[in-house]
């Protein structure tokens, strides 16, 4: 496993959550290939998608189900000002992460982060495990408060 993997795995022992990143054999990228990959419905993949605040700069990560897009015309309301994505070459180097397997725990930097509410409602959700091949599942309401996380209705 690569430092990504294992900086995510020392991120949830410091943080008090019990995972298991698997790495599987073909590729998470995508919620629908990671659904397919780990027997369960897109709506339980949660992607760690970061935006960029489009006047503070600030980072946000916001955890979106599989079964969501963010419309980016509600963020003012939702986020407090509009958002961007952010640059690839940015969150590879303030997060750590490559796009395609960022985490939503163990980022260099610390941002505001957010849980799309849809999500809290499963018993267990599967997050990227720090790259593009590896997951892990979790309890999304312990991995909310794990990240401090701000919830949202993205519907």
């Amino acid at each position: 496993m690569g430092k990504s993997v294992n900086r995510v795995k020392a991120a949830a022992a410091d943080l008090g959550l019990d995972i298991d990143v698997v790495t599987l054999p073909h590729s998470t990228r995508t919620a629908d290939e990671a659904a397919i990959a780990v027997g369960c419905a897109p709506a339980q993949i949660a992607k760690s998608m970061i935006f960029e605040g489009a006047h503070s700069g600030a980072l946000k990560l916001v955890l979106v189900s599989g079964a969501h897009q963010l419309d980016l015309a509600r963020a003012p309301d939702l986020f407090g000002e509009d958002l961007v994505r952010a640059d690839p070459k940015r969150v590879r180097k303030d997060t750590g992460f490559a796009i395609g397997g960022v985490a939503p725990i163990g980022h260099l930097c610390a941002m505001q982060t957010y849980i799309d509410a849809h999500l809290l409602g499963f018993d267990v959700v599967w997050g990227a495990g720090g790259a593009p091949d590896t997951v892990f599942r979790v309890d999304p309401h312990k991995l909310a408060a794990a990240c401090r996380a701000t919830t949202v209705t993205l519907t």
